[in-house]
Parts: C-alpha cells; structure tokens; sequence
C-alpha cells in the first residue's frame, strides 16, 4: 500500500511566518483565521505562538523582537536558532500575497482535522458495538460538527455597510409590500402589529407555567404560519407523539371538540369537516419529529436537513427544559441550570447560523405560584439558566381563569411581551378555546402606542 502523508503545505505556513516579519499589519489580517494549532510543525507552532504574545503586547513581530521573545522563553535554539528567523524572513519578498498564504494553511489544517475526526470514528465504530448505536453516531456527529464550527469561525468575514444596504432594501421593499409583516406572521393581528412577525435567526421563548397553554399557542401559531401564510414549519415535539399534535392541528383546522376526535364521538355533520381539514392539513407545510431526549447537536442535524430538503422557514421546539445537553460530552457533572443555559445558548447560535426563527417553549418556576399575582414576570425565567439572556423575545403566557375561578374574564389568555430586543414590549389579550385547545384574535382594535412601553 502506498504511503499516504497528512495534508500539509509547509511552503506556505513559511510564507505566512516570513509575510508577519516583514509586514508589522499583517498579523492584524490573520489572527482570525489561523491559530499555532492550524500549523503542521511544531516549531511554526512555537514561532506564531510568539508572534500572537507579541501582537497582544501591541509589539510588532520582527527579526530583533521575535528572537528576543524566543529567547526570553528559551525556545530560540528549540525552533532552530536565529538563522531560522533570519530564513522565514528571507522567504517572502513581500506580504501581498498574506491571505492566500493563510487560507492554504487552515484548510490543510481542516482536512487534518477531518482525517483525525475520522479515524476516532472508526475506531470507536469498532469499540462501541455494543453500546446504544446512537450514543457512537452522536459523538461522531459532535467531532465533524466541531471542525464544521472551526472552519466557519476562520471563513467568516465583515461585511462592508454598502452589501448591507443591499440586503436592507429588499427587505424594506418586502415589508412595505407586505405592510409591516417583516417577519413570518404569527397570525395574531395584535401580536403582529407589536413584532412585525417572528424574525430570522431570533430566538424566541414562550414562557408559562403548566397547563397554560404553551402548546397549543405554538400549534395555533404553526397552523397560521402554515395554513395562511404558506410558510413551512418544523415542530420538534419533545412531550407529546406526533399523532397527538396532529390531532390537535385537526380540531383546530375542522373547529371540532379536541375530546370528540380523542374518543371518537363524531356527529354526522362533522365528517365532511374532517374529510375537508384533512385535505387541508395534508397541503400544509408542517413538519413534526417527535424524538424524545433531543439533545442541541441532534436537533441541528435535524434541522439542517429540513432547511435543505423543505425550506423551512419557522422551528418550534416544545419544549425547551426536555432537551438533553448531551451526556458523552464530559458535562455530567454540570447541574441542570448550567445545562439548561447550555441549551439557550446553543438554540441562539442555531437560529443564527440557520437564519430562521427558533420559537422555543419554555417552562416558569414555581415562584410564580408563591406570590399573591399569579401574573408571570420576566425573572421567573431567570431561573432557568440563561434562557432571558440569549433570547431575543421572550412571551408570557397567562390565563386568570386558572387562579380565579371567578374571574370576569373567562376564556382569555394574556400574552405579556416581556422582553423584545428589536422592538416595543406590551400586552396583547387573545380568546383561548379550550374544546379546540386554540388560540383566536380577542374581538378588539389593536390602537397603536396604546399597549407598548419603551423597547429595551
């Protein structure tokens, strides 16, 4: 068998190193895209390493400051001595060519990475026979993921504000075509007139105690995403089977008692109903995996593919605190609010790198039940990790009728905007069926100003 060499390309890690000495801005070109690890000998390892420590201390790398640095680590003679200094800089005859230099040294460095990443799998492919087999492809997915993650963190560039209008106007154009409607619309006419719909890569939550309603809000919401708007929705359904949601989406769309369909006690007239939701639905661009245990790497496989395979423009996840951190990731140790904060931060970083909504369902603490106002507040979240921080929106969820028996307004349910990163937050009252187990436009006019406070 012909021997095969790791991807390398030592020409120009010496270019790159060479290109630094001669060049007291290039470091600021590089820092963040190469790091010593990207380079495949040890000593060039060494060498930038010096050079990062110098650029920290506002030092340019050259001949005299980087031998000096070397040398006050005694790793000169280690990395071969000033002569090898004096070579890098006689490499290059300029650093023009610094970024092509660069970019060929990380993608060695991430084919590298790929062939390490593989041979793990393969060996732990051949331990781990008898171990659940989706335990092995999950840490083999976290491996690939991680040098997904390094490679995108070293591509990415800034935009300059000129690509950036560009993309403002169309969607300035859209939103004027669609009066105001910027984001996908929840198909509450309030709620949309305070958000303008959810928007691209924000992660809201939607927050209640049990039995609220927070599922059937995320459903009424999906269905009208869906249904009206045409827009395509993926539900990852943690607490309930997929056929229970379809069930759901059935009363809602055929307006027939939830407990009717469940038992089966279906009047004569309600049949054509469900013959015709059932055409309807089957149209509807929703989605459901109801896997049990998520963890945040599993659903982003899930969701890339969905991204890819159904455009979709809309992930809902019921509900958030179901979610597993992942326990073959050295993190068993950490307590649940740690793991929970895990989980926000990584669905933050997933509807940006997605660039659709993640509208995730959260659970309040039981703090709320303690006070004499049942009336959910922004810090019951808090603890629950860092679910406030890394959201961008964050829904309150409120039924009065739950704690007051004789409360005056039966059937309503508060939607309390408690934190809005981008816009106004307020309140917005809706009518809540419980035979249909949905959410409806409460029969007033929305007045604007009239419900908002100041955005935060």
């Amino acid at each position: 068998m012909e021997a095969r060499f790791l991807p390398q390309n030592i020409d120009a890690e010496t270019s790159v190193l060479g290109s630094i000495l001669i060049d007291p801005d290039a470091m600021e070109h590089i820092v963040g895209i190469l790091r010593a690890e990207d380079f495949y000998r040890d000593v060039h390892q060494t060498i930038y390493i010096a050079m990062e420590q110098l650029f920290a201390q506002q030092t340019p790398a050259d001949f005299v400051t980087l031998c000096d640095a070397l040398e006050q680590q005694n790793q000169l003679d280690e990395i071969g001595g000033e002569s090898y200094i004096l070579s890098l800089v006689n490499h290059v005859p300029t650093s023009g060519n610094l970024l092509h230099y660069a970019h060929i040294v990380a993608r060695t460095s991430v084919l590298r990475r790929l062939i390490h990443a593989g041979s793990q799998i393969v060996a732990e492919a051949y331990e781990d026979q008898e171990e659940d087999v989706t335990t092995t492809l999950e840490r083999a997915e976290q491996q690939i993921f991680e040098v997904s993650q390094r490679y995108t963190q070293g591509t990415q560039s800034a935009s300059h504000v000129r690509e950036l209008l560009v993309g403002y106007l169309d969607r300035l154009t859209q939103a004027s075509y669609q009066q105001g409607m910027t984001g996908v619309p929840t198909g509450f006419k309030d709620l949309d007139c305070l958000t303008n719909g959810l928007h691209s890569s924000d992660l809201i939550i939607v927050a209640a105690r049990p039995a609220v309603g927070k599922t059937s809000f995320a459903l009424s919401l999906a269905y009208h995403a869906s249904v009206h708007h045409r827009r395509n929705v993926g539900i990852f359904s943690l607490e309930m089977s997929k056929e229970q949601l379809m069930q759901r989406l059935l009363a809602i769309d055929a307006g027939i008692d939830q407990q009717h369909l469940r038992a089966g006690l279906i009047e004569d007239d309600e049949w054509e109903r469900i013959a015709t939701s059932m055409s309807t639905l089957s149209e509807a661009g929703i989605w459901i995996d109801d896997t049990a245990n998520l963890s945040p790497l599993q659903l982003r496989s899930k969701a890339r593919r969905w991204i890819a395979d159904h455009h979709i423009d809309l992930i809902i996840i019921d509900y958030l605190q179901l979610m597993e951190a992942g326990g073959s990731d050295g993190r068993k140790g950490e307590n649940r609010t740690q793991l929970v904060s895990l989980i926000s931060r990584s669905l933050k970083t997933l509807a940006r790198e997605l660039n659709v909504p993640i509208l995730a369902l959260a659970q309040l603490s039981r703090a709320v039940e303690a006070r004499a106002s049942k009336v959910p507040q922004l810090s019951d979240l808090r603890e629950s990790g860092s679910i406030e921080a890394d959201a961008d929106m964050v829904l309150l969820l409120y039924r009065d009728e739950l704690y007051n028996p004789e409360t005056t307004r039966p059937n309503t349910a508060d939607v309390l905007i408690a934190k809005h990163r981008h816009g106004p937050v307020g309140e917005v009252v809706l009518t809540f069926d419980k035979r249909q187990t949905r959410f409806r436009d409460f029969s007033h006019v929305y007045e604007p100003g009239k419900n908002t406070s100041n955005i935060i």
